[in-house]
């Protein structure tokens, strides 16, 4: 196994199965990146990686090298905060950081400035004159691409400066250039130490023939959920089956009937398919962490935690999506709102993967999701609230919530769902909605809100969501 780090090819040997790649380059005297939480929220640990644009070519992305295992990187191409630099000077991102005093103790520094490299190669990143918000710059640079990285003595005003204060790559960019070419292959992996085996099978039929064998594996996509197990709960399991780059699962499609997203595609990935012709699920992603998370995070990997909190099951059950599920046996298909059977507990089988998620068309006209966290972004649900509806003439004739945090499960608020149906889309039935959806799961009092928090926000969510319709309504008249 071996890796190419800063344009230098290293060897993956004597590593652990469960040593993450952070630890690894730390090991091997790349100290930029640094350990700050362990579990993807702050970005210290920040490298960029080759992966696949979709075009033959590649592009650079920026992920959490503490969740990632180091045994996932064999083949891969990393480029760490040392490799930014060239013997000539400073990086464009470095030289801003600089300039703009945007570094004080330095500890954050190295992951901003793989995050921000990653967002100065975005290929296109273009020069808007007036930006839509303020949290786009005029050279194209969106904020969002620092989202995950935390500062705790600098402040992010000088932070944000050397950002948008960014030209583009010039034509001597050998980091540019590379883009041109086509990003590593996945390497089929197989891999043993003594706290375990990591194995990347060649592809799915070896995937899942080794489930067949091994039913208590288990299967790591984007490691963001594993990664945390690991590193702050010390989880450690004899066999761990990497499934991120089988190419059975990285297919999305689009057709007449549905959309198809591959079980291990990224939720990045989804956001530049997509690009909005699911709505709903273009107000979702942007909220769904931070863009260091999900540019690993995969669709297959949020729905198979069966986390009651997840930022895409609500939405998802919303739009009447369905789950395939692969075994050695075949392939059947699950409808999202009978997937979930207890806490984090679900009806697929051990020696089963999700293939795919199918979101049937047509669409629901009218939808929202509505987010209740303590931050605006790279945060954890207290609640979640997906709502889909058709509207004809006035009248509801369809009608679809999808909730997250109120029950051992994501579930459906089928009693209200029922309610909406057949009625006029008034002040009066949203009152009415609003009254039986704070009544619908079973919410509990944890750290992050009490129940009685948790019924109000359902309530107040139907009272927004007819807000927002009947504005759009007069806005457009």
């Amino acid at each position: 196994m071996d890796v190419t780090v800063n344009g230098q090819n290293r060897p993956l040997s004597g590593i652990r199965a469960h040593e993450n790649a952070l630890d690894w380059l730390r090991a091997n005297r790349l100290t930029g990146s640094k350990e700050g939480c362990a579990e993807g929220e702050c970005g210290a640990c920040a490298v960029m990686v080759a992966n696949p644009d979709g075009n033959g070519g590649s592009t650079w992305t920026s992920v959490n090298s503490c969740l990632i295992p180091a045994a996932a990187l064999d083949g891969q191409e990393v480029v760490t905060s040392e490799g930014l630099a060239s013997a000539d000077g400073l990086h464009p991102v470095q030289a801003g950081l600089a300039e703009a005093g945007g570094s004080q103790c330095g500890y954050c520094t190295p992951g901003f400035a793989c995050s921000m490299a990653a967002e100065y190669y975005r290929a296109d990143r273009a020069p808007c004159e007036h930006p839509a918000d303020a949290e786009h710059g005029e050279n194209g640079f969106d904020l969002h691409a620092l989202s995950g990285n935390l500062c705790r003595c600098t402040g992010y005003r000088p932070i944000r400066d050397a950002a948008y204060n960014l030209g583009a790559p010039t034509t001597d960019d050998t980091l540019a250039a590379r883009r041109d070419s086509a990003a590593p292959e996945p390497a089929a992996t197989d891999y043993s130490a003594d706290d375990g085996r990591f194995v990347r099978p060649a592809g799915l039929a070896d995937a899942l023939a080794l489930l067949a064998q091994e039913p208590r594996a288990v299967v790591v996509a984007g490691s963001t959920d594993w990664g945390v197990d690991v590193n702050i709960k010390g989880r450690r399991v004899p066999l761990m089956v990497a499934i991120d780059r089988l190419p059975e699962l990285r297919t999305l499609t689009m057709d007449d009937d549905a959309v198809t997203i591959g079980a291990s595609v990224t939720l990045s990935e989804i956001e530049r398919f997509l690009a909005g012709r699911v709505p709903l699920l273009g107000q979702v992603l942007p909220q769904f962490a931070s863009r260091l998370i999900r540019n690993r995070a995969t669709i297959g990997g949020n729905v198979g935690t069966g986390s009651p909190i997840g930022d895409t099951p609500p939405a998802l059950l919303a739009l009447d999506a369905s789950v395939v599920l692969a075994s050695a046996r075949g392939e059947r298909e699950v409808a999202l709102a009978e997937y979930f059977t207890g806490y984090r507990q679900t009806v697929r089988a051990d020696d089963e993967l999700i293939r795919a998620i199918r979101i049937p068309f047509p669409l629901a006209t009218t939808t929202a999701f509505h987010k209740i966290a303590k931050r605006r972004f790279d945060d954890i649900s207290s609640v979640a609230i997906a709502f889909a509806v058709d509207i004809d003439g006035g009248i509801i004739t369809r009608a679809r919530v999808g909730l997250g945090g109120v029950a051992a499960t994501p579930i459906r608020g089928l009693d209200t769902e029922a309610l909406l149906v057949g009625k006029p889309w008034t002040a009066e039935t949203a009152r009415d909605a609003a009254a039986s959806l704070a009544r619908e799961g079973t919410p509990m009092s944890d750290h992050r809100a009490s129940s009685e928090y948790r019924s109000i926000m359902l309530s107040q969510a139907v009272l927004k969501f007819f807000a927002e319709t009947t504005e759009r309504e007069e806005v457009g008249a």
